[in-house]
């Protein structure tokens, strides 16, 4: 279960980032990112610019596949994700959900649950296996 959590985690995050870079081509705003276009932008009117920065590369893509991949190197070195990680990504999902009616977030709950629920499982386990071996 962690581990499918991780992949969709990463994956959504993946997919977030390059369909806004291509599909809603915020990559034709590069030039202007990366020759201080966006220095001293003002937030409460952006332009299309630092509008499609927000949108692709300083989004919640990038981390969410940090965060996803991290998941992955923890299960793959047979470590449980820290139950907050499960939590924190729920509550963000949510908000996002509440905000964001039309997105596709049931693909993140639906990794919040399989997280939640392999950590919980691994914790148990782990948990059962301790006290047998105190005996």
């Amino acid at each position: 279960m962690i581990k499918w959590a991780g992949w969709l985690i990463t994956l959504f995050g993946a997919a977030h980032t390059l369909l806004a870079l291509t599909l809603e081509k915020a990559a034709q705003y590069a030039g202007t990112w990366f020759s201080g276009g966006l220095w001293g932008e003002d937030l409460t009117a952006m332009s299309p610019a630092g509008s499609a920065w927000w949108l692709s590369l300083f989004s919640f893509g990038p981390p969410l596949v940090l965060v996803g991949l991290l998941v992955l190197w923890l299960e793959r070195r047979g470590i449980t994700p820290p139950v907050f990680l499960g939590w924190a990504l729920g509550a963000w999902t949510l908000v996002g959900a509440v905000v964001l009616v039309t997105t596709p977030w049931p693909i993140l709950l639906l990794a919040v649950i399989l997280l939640l629920a392999g950590t919980a499982a691994r914790t148990t386990t782990d948990a059962g296996s301790e006290s047998l071996s105190r005996r």
